[in-house]
């Protein structure tokens, strides 16, 4: 079955790069108009923006800080302008600031928490107040609207070094939870996508070269690194009403990593 998302609108934050511009692109391919967010460089956004466009697609590029109230009051504005509805969300952005817990700075947590986990609240509060204020059209989904969070297998994995990245999935992971009951009777839907080993920039440590991505398959029993694509795919699937039953659900993307392979020979 052919999936087809022509007519609805998305809204990717963080889509300039890696695992968002591949979640933008994969929507714009099956039909969706889609808002490209950034955050301080505008240039790629706006480069994946008239690509889509050139190809026959409909795009923009709007700039904002997913942790900032007012500018997400914005990004949602402008792209309200552009195409005059929403229908997806994927609440993509997030960074990480690593340190071990004894060295980390107050600073680095608190900017990591309130990129990670503040700004996909306030994407999402301000993409239910769109829905409700829509509500559903049978012509266009089965759904009021989408949310999809980004998460990470590190939502149920631990990862020393990087307490305050960890922290933030984990609680976008019951954020999550909670939302999609909260909204379910308002047939809003809300799951979330958590990647493993993505080759993307903020890996590149790890996927760039032979030896780290040796080390790196040691942890993924499907033994290969992800790309951005797989993410992008799994967006449309839970864009799309092939999922519409599916709610407050996590969709682990990683290979099998979230398997604890330390175990596949019996420990």
């Amino acid at each position: 079955m052919k999936i087809s998302l022509d007519g609805q609108v998305a809204l990717v934050t963080g889509s300039s790069s890696g695992i968002g511009a591949a979640s933008a692109k994969a929507l714009a391919d099956v039909g969706a108009a889609v808002a490209i967010n950034y955050h301080s460089n505008a240039e790629p956004a706006e480069q994946l923006a008239e690509e889509i466009n050139a190809a026959g697609g409909r795009a923009i590029a709007v700039g904002g800080d997913v942790g900032d109230e007012q500018d997400v009051d914005q990004m949602f504005a402008k792209t309200l302008e552009a195409f005059g509805r929403l229908d997806i969300l994927v609440a993509n952005a997030g960074l990480q600031r690593d340190a071990p817990s004894a060295d980390m700075s107050l600073k680095d947590w608190n900017q990591v928490i309130q990129s990670n986990l503040t700004g996909q609240f306030l994407c999402a509060r301000a993409a239910i107040r769109q829905f409700l204020e829509q509500g559903v059209n049978p012509e266009l989904s089965r759904a009021a609207g989408k949310i999809i969070c980004m998460s990470s297998v590190h939502e149920v994995i631990p990862w020393a070094g990087h307490v305050n990245y960890a922290a933030s999935k984990g609680g976008v992971s019951l954020m999550m939870k909670t939302l999609a009951q909260e909204m379910a009777p308002k047939r809003i839907r809300i799951n979330s996508i958590a990647p493993g080993a993505i080759a993307t920039a903020i890996n590149e440590e790890a996927t760039g070269n032979e030896e780290g991505r040796r080390q790196l398959l040691k942890l993924i029993p499907y033994k290969r690194v992800g790309d951005v694509e797989d993410i992008g795919n799994a967006v449309v699937w839970l864009a799309s009403d092939l999922s519409d039953y599916v709610v407050g659900a996590t969709l682990f993307v990683d290979g099998g990593m979230s398997l604890y392979p330390g175990f596949e020979d019996n420990g």
